[in-house]
This record gives C-alpha cells, structure tokens and sequence, in this order.
C-alpha cells in the first residue's frame, strides 16, 4: 500500500493533469463548498471543484456560459463596506459581536489583530491555526482575526477558505462574522441571501471545528454567527445573530456523501483533460464522461448549470423537472418512462407511481370527454 503522502502527490498530480498543462487552480471557496454539499451526488461538480477548474471559462467553452456570479458593480461596493466595518482595528466589527452576542463580557478596547500573512494557502492555514492557539490561551481578552485561512477536508482532498473575520471572544470561544453588501432594512435582510450566507458560514464553523479539535482543551466554536450588512440605504453597519446549526448539519451530512475525488478520477479515461483550450468535441467528451446530478436549483448555484440543463432534456430525464418530481416518480427515470406508463404501455401496474399515472391520465381523458360534451353548437 503506497504511503499516504506519495498517495496525496499522486492524486494532486493526477488532478494537474486533470486541469490541463500550466492551468493554475481556482481555489474552492465556501460559496461553491456549500453548492456542492447541497447536491452530493454530482460527481461531475466533484471532480471538476477538486481538480480546481475554472467551470466558467468550462463553460464557454462548452458553448453554454453561464451568467452565474456576481457584478463587479457588487464586488467593489462589497468590498468597500467591509473596509468600513473592519476599520480602526475592527473596532464598530467587535462592538457588533459585543453588542448581539456576549453582553455578559467587558466591552472590547484595544483588541488584538494577529498578522496571519504567511506564503501559500497552507501556510496561511498554518498561521492562523497558531494565532486561534495564542488567543484561546490568552483568556479575558478579544482578538479580531481578519481574513483568515481555514482548511477543510472536502471528499479526499484540502479545501482552503477563507471567512471574513473570526471572532476570539475573552472566554475563549470562536465566533464567524459575514461581512455583506446586501441591505438590512427595518431590522431584517432578504431571506433567500440570509440562508446562502447560512450555508455560507456553516462550511466556516466546520473548518474552525477542525482546528479546535487539535486543541486541547478544544474551545467552543459557537453556531450563531454574526452577519453584518448595510442599515437601510445607507453605507452603515448593521448586524443579526444568524443560528447556523441547521446548516451545519446538513453541510456536514452531505460532505460525508460526496464520493472521494480520487475515486472519481479512477474512473475517467486517461488522458482525460478539462482545459478550455481543448477542441470542443474533445472537452465535451471529457465532461461527458463524468456523471452528473442536474436540478433546476443548479442554475443558481453552478457555472455549468446551463450544459448540464440542455444535456438533461436531450436525455429526457425527469430530473430536469426537479428532485421532488424526480422523488415521486420512483423507478421511471425519463419522460418517456413517464408517458408510457401513462399510456399503460409500459410499468408494473402495482408499482404505486405507474399506478397514479394511469389514474390521472383517465381522470384526464374523462375530465377532456366531458367539457367536448358540454360545448354549445355554435349559432347558425
């Protein structure tokens, strides 16, 4: 059996080769963590975040990009809001956390911010490991750590994320801060953007979980976060207490499903390559050759929602109507399927999903029958 660290090079070098010759990897954020938690069974979405391809640039060139992302319009103005909150030291960032979830502590003055600057993700990973150590031994104090790098073991391989700030609360707990551009008017945000930033931060409270367990003792990695957005219409801060336990459940639920990326790659061909730069009949192929696990949730959450679509209907899968569809259909897997045990040319009549099918079907055709009897002749 070949030693773990020859097998961990090996699989990355398999993953290079993956991405094609001289493509750097896109790094897999906790957006794209949590969009792949929450559709376990694509193995195609496995393979391609694990080997970090850039499925928007996939995409294209596949013939189908995909409008999925942010604007940079939403970028900078993010980005500007967060250097307001984190100003001064983070001093309105800690008075937040202060304020909505450790009333019981001396407020925070002269917080202490590590320098977490370190080379390479696991390096950074490293050094924050070692500034949650310092703080959590430093007790009565707050510590501010902004930006920084949390590693996560996602199917097989390290997944690095990086949290907008983490909070070291003077008894020695850990609390997640989101940072977001989206408004908080009279009090409450979107709850649609509320839940991904949940799920969001939920992959965050997982990792801090992975670091706190190597201390011992482990301190407590609390499971309400901090969210903070814009008040109003104005640029000040506003922040709510978001409960993520939900989330971390489920997140750590689906993570355990995932199928090892380097079992995955087993299976592919070799010679196997998903670089843009490929002729399109060959990176089709490619794609091709790694099952997917469509949903009409995909387009909102995958840059190759938009192939993965058109390839479901040429397929007639009955997936492309959605998984409780999809549920309720047990065994019949495509829309002919469907159809002709509708039509009562195909299926176990005792299998109770061709059954409601026929039932429906003649409580159409009567339904059809009886409004054709009921039509009124036209006047002459």
């Amino acid at each position: 059996m070949p030693h773990p660290r020859t097998r961990g090079t090996g699989l990355r070098h398999r993953l290079a080769e993956l991405r094609g010759p001289d493509v750097p990897a896109k790094a897999l954020d906790a957006r794209a963590l949590a969009a792949l938690a929450a559709n376990p069974g694509c193995r195609r979405r496995a393979i391609l975040d694990g080997a970090g391809v850039d499925k928007a640039a996939l995409a294209s060139a596949l013939g189908s990009p995909s409008a999925f992302g942010q604007s940079q319009f939403a970028l900078v103005r993010g980005n500007a809001f967060e250097a307001k909150v984190k100003a001064d030291g983070g001093t309105e960032l800690l008075r937040l956390v202060h304020e909505k979830l450790d009333r019981a502590a001396e407020p925070p003055a002269g917080a202490r911010v590590p320098d977490l600057t370190a080379t390479g993700p696991e390096g950074r990973a490293a050094r924050t490991a070692l500034a949650l150590r310092e703080a959590t031994g430093t007790p009565g104090a707050w510590t501010l750590l902004d930006h920084p790098m949390l590693a996560l073991d996602v199917a097989g391989s390290p997944a690095f994320l990086e949290p907008d700030a983490v909070v070291v609360h003077p008894d020695g707990g850990w609390t997640v801060v989101e940072i977001k551009s989206f408004p908080m008017l009279d009090g409450s945000a979107d709850p649609a953007k509320v839940g991904a930033a949940a799920r969001q931060a939920a992959v965050y409270v997982l990792a801090l979980e992975e670091v706190a367990a190597r201390l011992d003792p482990a301190p407590e990695v609390r499971h309400r976060i901090l969210l903070v957005c814009p008040k109003d219409f104005s640029n000040l801060p506003a922040a709510s207490v978001v409960d993520v336990r939900k989330q971390r459940a489920v997140t750590r639920r689906q993570l355990a499903r995932l199928t090892r990326i380097e079992d995955i790659a087993r299976t592919l061909p070799e010679g196997t390559c998903f670089s843009p730069e490929l002729p399109a009949d060959r990176l089709t192929e490619a794609v091709e050759a790694v099952p997917a696990a469509y949903a009409p949730e995909c387009l909102s959450a995958c840059e190759l929602a938009f192939h993965c679509r058109a390839r479901s209907r040429e397929a007639g899968a009955v997936t492309s109507l959605g998984r409780p569809v999809r549920a309720e259909l047990g065994g019949l897997s495509t829309v002919g399927d469907v159809l002709a045990a509708a039509r009562g040319e195909a299926g176990d009549p005792d299998d109770p999903a061709v059954a409601a099918l026929r039932r429906a079907a003649r409580l159409r055709a009567e339904a059809l029958g009886a409004a054709a009897d009921r039509e009124v002749p036209a006047c002459r």
